[in-house]
């Protein structure tokens, strides 16, 4: 929707697969289902609406992708490559979004550096580091215009949880607002870099409207906005619901995920060569989440 709002809604095709599309998006412009893995129908797809820049989010998330390592590794890379091969093909722009789970536990987890070693120990991770490889291999060998962020870990008002580790920082604003209780699956002191939606559809849209010029690095740009723990989120939410309360029903699984990844990435690598700045701290994402997720309620 965002790119519509820019671009105009007639010059944005909307592309989905198994999750249901929204109604504002399926009416307000051109909208198809495809599988990111069918290269044909990709191929097909982009050849005839004449598309010239793909934003590629398609992808199994962290926890999910542990659970179907196969199946992930299929849509996460096979998925890339397909995309990847069609915008060498046609000359397209491409957006990836690559995430922290591209570092692992030997990183540097606090001002974690935009070049730094990557050993990441989930597969999502792993498809990441490589997304991240094969998007600059194809810029360098066939000139394709790839770009690419590491996003932390995000939180909408609009799309529902889809199986990643810090998917509690959605489920609980929900949780807030119905029952005034939240179980959260990671311990109380687990520090994550997290963006507020918006911020990250501005990243997305501002890196690749920037001067290609001013890109030393192109490709998967460290981009943070907050840094906070389950506790410390809790607390700004009972600001304003102060009988809510929050337990820890740790996830084995997802705890090691998130021990895993950094705590706080240092982005002033996007910040000098596109001029990343974010706009929603942590006070300011709270408030707006509680007023969105209450209205849509």
């Amino acid at each position: 929707m965002a790119l519509r709002g820019k671009y105009g809604n007639e010059n944005v095709l909307a592309v989905g697969h198994k999750r249901p599309a929204l109604n504002e998006l399926t009416q307000s412009g051109p909208y198809c289902s495809l599988d990111v893995r069918d290269s044909s129908a990709l191929n097909q797809t982009v050849d005839t609406n004449n598309i010239d820049t793909i934003f590629h989010l398609a992808s199994l998330l962290s926890a999910v992708a542990e659970e179907k390592p196969q199946q992930a590794w299929d849509v996460n890379m096979n998925g890339l490559i397909n995309v990847l091969e069609v915008c060498r093909l046609h000359h397209c722009a491409l957006f990836f979004p690559s995430s922290i789970a591209a570092f692992g536990p030997e990183t540097p987890s606090m001002d974690t550096p935009q070049d730094t070693i990557q050993r990441p120990t989930t597969i999502y991770g792993i498809s990441k580091v490589s997304g991240e490889l094969l998007c600059d291999y194809y810029h360098h060998r066939f000139g394709v215009d790839a770009r690419g962020l590491r996003y932390p870990g995000l939180i909408s008002s609009k799309t529902p949880p889809g199986g990643g580790t810090t998917d509690y920082a959605v489920d609980i604003f929900y949780a807030a607002i119905k029952s005034q209780h939240y179980d959260c699956f990671l311990r109380p002191d687990t520090q994550l870099d997290m963006m507020y939606m918006p911020d990250a559809i501005d990243a997305a849209i501002n890196l690749m409207t920037a001067d290609s010029q001013r890109l030393k690095h192109r490709n998967a740009f460290n981009v943070t906005a907050m840094s906070f723990t389950p506790q410390q989120l809790a607390a700004e939410i009972q600001k304003h619901i102060p009988e809510f309360t929050i337990a820890y029903c740790v996830d084995p699984l997802r705890q090691a995920i998130a021990d895993s990844w950094p705590r706080h990435m240092n982005d002033s690598a996007a910040r000098a060569e596109w001029g990343w700045q974010a706009k929603f701290d942590l006070p300011a994402m709270v408030k707006d989440m509680l007023e969105n997720v209450q209205s849509a309620s």
